[in-house]
């Protein structure tokens, strides 16, 4: 099996980090996996976003706890309500992807962009984890001048967002093949 077969395979998403942040040359080779990566009419219509500021990140965990508080979805609001909440799981970085909605593709493209830094992350052996509930937050109207704290370009639309840091503990098995809802079908006929 190939090394880059071993890297995905392998990937899974890490919930505990050490506090030491990661290394700038590892960052960087993680940021050019994102910007390298193929795009719709290779129109690269994404932002990244590196925050690593305490307080900065401390702001994004409590945007996101509010939100999350007023869902209205239970599960969300129990989460937001845990003792200690921090829904980047105390990583030393939050990459956050934004993308320019001129762009056809943008959402697909930030997207795989932050999916490929996942696995650079992987095969340098630096955890990684999506981060659903801070892109949410980031998106809301009322947190705007929040993203532009981080230096969106104005226009863009945040869309995902990542925690990367070193992983403090044993990692996750790999999933049971036919568990959730994934699917494949093909036509195998060699007809075409």
């Amino acid at each position: 099996m190939s090394e880059t077969m071993k890297t995905i395979l392998g990937r899974r998403s890490v919930r505990k980090f050490l506090s030491e942040q990661i290394a700038e040359t590892e960052l960087e080779n993680i940021l050019q996996a994102g910007r390298v990566r193929p795009s719709g009419m290779n129109g690269q219509p994404w932002h990244f976003s590196v925050v690593q500021n305490p307080a900065l990140l401390s702001k994004i965990n409590e945007a996101t706890r509010t939100m999350m508080m007023k869902s209205g979805i239970p599960a969300m609001k129990e989460r937001a309500q845990a003792p200690g909440f921090c829904v980047y799981y105390q990583a030393p970085t939050l990459i956050v992807v934004s993308g320019d909605p001129r762009s056809i593709t943008y959402q697909f493209d930030c997207t795989l962009a932050l999916g490929t830094m996942f696995l650079a992350a992987e095969s340098l052996e630096i955890g990684s984890c999506w981060i659903y509930g801070a892109a949410a937050a980031l998106a809301a109207e009322e947190n705007h001048g929040l993203a532009r704290e981080l230096a969106v370009p104005e226009g863009f639309i945040v869309q995902v967002c990542g925690a990367f840091g070193y992983p403090d503990g044993r990692r996750s098995p790999p999933p049971r093949a036919g568990r959730g809802r994934s699917r494949i079908s093909a036509d195998r006929s060699g007809s075409g």
